[in-house]
């Protein structure tokens, strides 16, 4: 089964991606994974603090997730899967989608500010010719009626 990769992040457009993603799996028989990375400045603390945070990034990790998961269950027929990766965005999504051999295609969301498209975006399309995957960049300011229309 193809799945979609969908990066979950604190973003705006990451609720574009996620409907983009779970609305085109239920319509071609995929799946979806929700990747999750905590970038590794958040833990430069003593080893105790550390584990705490790193703990609590999970958990509210975990309620984000659940919130799109629950729709996607409602209303796409879609069970998505969570992965939750520590380290740099761009490298920690290359090797989810070397590891995971069903993923299919990278959906991206897109800002619509004046500071560009963000900046995991810019990242992934600067090397988009050498990725092992289609990449999908959904912009983050279309209407969930334009995004049934297109999936």
């Amino acid at each position: 089964m193809r799945k979609f990769l969908v990066i979950l992040d604190d973003s705006r457009e990451c609720l574009n991606a996620m409907r983009f993603a779970a609305m085109r799996a239920a319509k071609s028989g995929g799946g979806v994974t929700i990747l999750s990375v905590i970038p590794p400045e958040e833990f430069q603390h003593w080893i105790g603090v550390a584990d705490i945070m790193r703990e609590e990034a999970r958990e509210r990790i975990v309620v984000h997730y659940e919130v799109f998961a629950k729709w996607m269950r409602d209303r796409q027929g879609i069970d998505p899967e969570l992965v939750i990766r520590e380290g740099e965005a761009v490298p920690e999504i290359l090797a989810q989608i070397k590891e995971d051999e069903d993923i299919g295609v990278l959906v991206l969301g897109a800002g619509n500010d004046k500071s560009g498209p963000g900046p995991l975006v810019s990242q992934m399309t600067r090397s988009a010719g050498s990725l092992p995957v289609p990449v999908t960049i959904v912009p983050g300011d279309l209407s969930k009626e334009k995004l049934e229309s297109i999936t």
